[in-house]
């Protein structure tokens, strides 16, 4: 099975205000789309990613002004991992000086060089420089200059995750059997898996622990990782297969506006989403206007003015 990686990955902030700052002026990502949690319309749901915001340059954020502080634990994804060229490592050191972003010092990880980092409510990120970073992820459109970050050194989008699971094995079955995804290595208690067609989102990291703390949702954890499928019919697939295969409960596709999903809770407990690719950002929006409005369902529309005087300004 041909692999194109993961959709997007979703977590839980604090205040919108600072979220947006930090990953649109900190980060330098754009913005794609300002809309509202649709289970919950009273918060935002924050989508920022390249230019474009094709899949596998996105990171989503539920913001609760007054989310209590999560704890990452087994079943749960540990760090997020994003994309930048492969001379950007010291322009990004020395921006986490100045902006005063948390951060340790440059390891090394299978090979490639990582930038360990959090963002102001905590949540663990790494920004990965390699050959990746110069790949077919990076063309001009999408790394085009945003804010105060140059487009030379402008994050591409995802390079993968880490999960922290009690045993990697049912959830390696998942990633290869499912999704394509092919064991490329292995570091102490680390596997590292890589869809290699994809240009964004190609690695998922599994990381065994044994027994463990159990996670705390809150803000600074993250709240579920989507894989890509290009179309309807794939991801129907898939979710059968995950039910033939696995006898895993996978729910009823959901209208998510500018993807279709559904969500299951693969063996370690992380839980896991199938996006379609389609229909994309600017299904109601001109892609020069990404992020510009507050779009919302269609089923919020006849309460718009209630929901806009409820969220936070931003």
């Amino acid at each position: 099975m041909m692999s194109a990686g993961l959709h997007h990955v979703t977590a839980i902030a604090g205040p919108a205000a600072r979220n947006l700052d930090f990953y649109s002026r900190v980060l330098g990502l754009r913005l794609v789309k300002k809309t509202v949690n649709f289970d919950d319309p009273s918060a935002y749901h924050l989508y920022f990613g390249d230019e474009t915001g094709r899949p596998g340059s996105i990171v989503t954020f539920f913001p609760w002004e007054h989310a209590a502080e999560g704890r990452v634990g087994v079943g749960e994804t540990e760090e997020i991992l994003l994309q930048i060229p492969a001379a950007s490592l010291g322009y990004w050191t020395h921006r986490f000086i100045e902006k005063g972003v948390e951060h340790s010092a440059i390891d090394k990880r299978f090979g490639q060089s990582v930038l360990p980092f959090k963002d102001p409510d905590g949540m663990r990120l790494g920004l990965v420089a390699g050959e990746t970073g110069d790949g077919p992820g990076s063309d001009a459109e999408a790394n085009a200059s945003r804010g105060e970050v140059p487009a030379d050194h402008a994050i591409i989008g995802l390079f993968g995750v880490s999960l922290l699971l009690e045993e990697a094995g049912p959830t390696a079955e998942i990633l290869t059997d499912i999704f394509g995804f092919r064991k490329i290595g292995e570091e102490g208690m680390r596997q590292r898996f890589s869809a290699p067609e994809a240009a964004l989102g190609g690695v998922v990291d599994l990381h065994a622990v044994g027994g463990f703390l159990k996670p705390r949702p809150g803000r600074g954890s993250v709240h579920h990782i989507a894989f890509r499928a290009s179309d309807d019919a794939a991801q129907a697939e898939m979710a059968e297969k995950l039910t033939a295969r696995f006898n895993l409960e996978v729910t009823e596709q959901r209208d998510r506006k500018y993807f279709r999903s559904v969500y299951f809770r693969e063996p370690g407990h992380v839980l896991f989403e199938i996006a379609t690719d389609e229909p994309g950002f600017a299904v109601d929006e001109a892609p020069e206007a990404l992020g510009s409005g507050l779009m919302l369902p269609d089923r919020y529309e006849p309460i718009r003015a209630r929901i806009e005087e409820t969220l936070p300004p931003l």
